[in-house]
């Protein structure tokens, strides 16, 4: 592989103190180096360009059954976003939903190299997989959905997390996951018998186990497997009126304290900021749970921000899509994967006119600005439930820009701004917090931060540059922030380049991240005869379903934690 020099670029790198200082960066074999003889690398000249890292998105549904679902009951999206066939890329279509190649090739075209799929229900993890790897250039991993399962139930009710850590150990390797997901703790489950939880100290029906405890024993087996990543929740009463309680009360569950990073990451944070008793009261709580993660030294979180767009929502909660469905009346889909979760799916407009949308599209702003730290706190949108992902951009402009909001609030529904605190907000993001909210904050939060999230020397060589000089625009200049960012001047995916002039020029492969938790062999078999005794009295599918080979996956990297607790022999 040639080498790269990336000449007179003006770098963006907070993780090594690195704020606009101009110089040249290196990239050999597909890693950041020192340095590099000029007559054995193809130079670039990038004076004057913004240099950054690769972004990483933490949090997107971008693959799996209920993506699947979603791109099929709705013609009518694909229809409104087309792309057409180069001598490069494959065609595709989908504005929330694009299609699998599509998908890479909008990541690319912004700067990001990488991006996490959530809420995968283990029986669907093959053909999750498998669409995986019909996504290019990024890297991807997928998180496990764990609460609804019902060993992980019943191991945690019986107090046995050595028994339940084995199971999701085994789970995860037989899965090729990355890390645990909650939806809804309990409360999918519930759906299963026409019921929801609304309290953490609701019963799930027939497991006498409760949310909270569910929450609790899952963050054990986390730390105790020491996974890279924390517990990724999804917490109870996902938007609905009144639910900023329980993001609060969210906060106060970890009792595992890892000195090393946070034992909880809350995603989609702003669906849990919403005060009043229904609808027609609903207003903005951001402050509330603002305060509630900035005292907190063991949470970090990612915002679930609103790009103001019609949209297709979908989660494995699989009542609040149902509930959601009941305000809308539009369509709506619902599935069940066999003792593992219910999900569902319905469209909605984010309208800028509503009153609804125009104050979660402030809450999901009001959040980042509120989050002291921007470590503490990742851009998302719950791709695509607030907007489709290649919208970052506009929620970057807005971050970085009051005026851009003020401009936007003078169109939007009054609501916004009688009912939260985002006319007030004079804070404005800089290139720097950006750079950490999207690319070091995340890759942190997931345990990569030796191969992503930074120019480090060993690093992967992912890196984005942009058509513009960060030391002369400013917060005045949105316009084009948002402009330059979404099409990017380069995008370098482990020493290939990808994107030139906003074009994709490569569809060079990214890999594939899972973990291999340590594993008990005498426990693991032990485990696996009472599973297979499970499975043939009460699914309708063997246990062989499950197990997906790393040879079914594209260029896969394994990351191998130590174990807290498990006897390796």
């Amino acid at each position: 592989m040639t080498g790269l020099i990336l000449r007179n670029g003006v770098v963006i790198d907070p993780v090594n103190g690195i704020r606009g200082e101009k110089m040249d960066l290196f990239i050999k074999e597909g890693k950041i180096v020192e340095s590099l003889k000029e007559r054995k690398a193809k130079t670039i000249d990038v004076s004057n360009k913004m240099i950054m890292p690769g972004g990483i998105d933490i949090h997107a549904h971008i693959a799996d059954g209920k993506v699947n679902v979603g791109r099929a009951f709705r013609p009518e999206d694909h229809q409104s976003y087309v792309m057409e066939k180069t001598d490069i890329t494959r065609s595709g279509s989908g504005f929330s939903t694009p299609s699998t190649f599509m998908t890479g090739y909008l990541y690319a075209k912004m700067g990001y190299t990488t991006a996490f799929t959530p809420a995968v229900p283990p029986l669907t993890a093959k053909h999750t997989h498998a669409e995986l790897n019909d996504t290019p250039i990024i890297d991807k991993g997928t998180y496990t959905l764990c609460d609804g399962n019902w060993f992980v139930m019943k191991f945690i009710k019986n107090g046995d997390i050595e028994k339940c850590a084995a199971y999701i150990s085994w789970l995860m390797k037989a899965t090729k996951s990355f890390a645990i997901k909650i939806v809804n703790p309990g409360g999918t489950e519930a759906w299963g018998w026409g019921d929801d939880v609304r309290s953490m100290d609701d019963e799930v029906p027939n497991f006498e186990i409760t949310p909270k405890e569910l929450i609790e024993g899952l963050i054990e087996v986390n730390e105790y497997l020491d996974l890279p990543h924390s517990v990724h929740l999804h917490t109870i009463n996902l938007g609905r009126p009144g639910n900023y309680i329980n993001a609060i009360e969210t906060t106060k569950i970890p009792k595992t304290i890892n000195k090393n990073r946070q034992t909880l990451h809350m995603t989609h944070l702003q669906y849990y900021c919403y005060g009043g008793s229904d609808w027609n009261s609903l207003c903005s709580k951001a402050q509330n749970v603002a305060d509630a993660v900035n005292k907190s030294k063991n949470i970090v979180v990612d915002t679930g921000s609103i790009t103001l767009d019609p949209t297709t929502t979908m989660t494995a909660d699989g009542p609040m899509e149902y509930y959601l469905q009941s305000l809308t009346h539009l369509k709506w889909a619902n599935c069940n994967v066999e003792g593992e979760t219910s999900m569902g799916m319905t469209p909605f407009d984010y309208s800028p006119k509503m009153y609804a949308p125009t104050i979660q599209w402030a809450i999901g702003l009001e959040l980042p600005l509120l989050i002291k730290d921007p470590q503490k706190v990742m851009i998302t949108t719950d791709h695509p439930n607030g907007g489709p992902f290649f919208h970052y951009p506009r929620l970057v402009a807005w971050l970085m820009s009051r005026k851009f909001r003020e401009e936007t609030l003078k169109g939007a529904h009054i609501g916004a701004e009688k009912k939260t605190d985002i006319a007030a907000i004079e804070r404005e993001y800089t290139f720097d917090e950006i750079a950490i909210s999207t690319r070091a904050a995340p890759a942190k939060a997931l345990g990569l931060e030796q191969y992503k999230g930074n120019l480090s020397v060993g690093s992967q060589g992912d890196v984005s540059i942009f058509d513009l000089d960060p030391r002369n625009i400013d917060g005045n200049d949105y316009k084009e922030i948002e402009e330059k960012l979404s099409r990017a001047f380069y995008t370098i995916k482990d020493g290939h380049i990808v994107v030139k002039a906003g074009k994709i020029v490569d569809t060079h492969n990214g890999s594939t991240f899972w973990v291999n938790p340590p594993q008990d062999k005498e426990v693991e078999n032990s485990l696996l005869t009472e599973l297979d005794y499970f499975f043939k009295k009460n699914y309708s599918v063997s246990l062989a379903s499950y197990p997906v080979s790393p040879q079914e996956i594209n260029n896969p990297t394994c990351i191998q934690p130590k174990g807290n607790g498990i006897n390796l022999g």
